[in-house]
């Protein structure tokens, strides 16, 4: 039972960081800037092909500081042309 216990430990020792890690993209989709914790590539699969990126932050702070100082806030028109 305690190998068992420690091997799940070690498990999510390993693991925990990968996620809690996070990268929070800055896109334009649909017209309209949205922050969210995909890929470019995951993101034009959930929203199509009028999708791209502004930017790529490790903090959700610092994402919402880029909108905000770029764009005015989350929703705001934008355009990938």
């Amino acid at each position: 039972m305690r190998r068992v216990f420690f091997g799940l430990a070690g498990l999510i020792a390993v693991a925990g960081p990968a996620w809690a890690a996070g990268e929070y993209g800055v896109f334009c989709a649909d017209n309209r800037i949205e922050i969210e914790m995909r890929t470019l590539e995951q993101e034009k699969t959930a929203r199509g092909s009028n999708v791209c990126q502004f930017g790529a932050f490790d903090y959700l702070s610092d994402a919402q500081s880029f909108v905000a100082k770029n764009f005015g806030s989350q929703g705001a028109a934008c355009s990938c042309k």
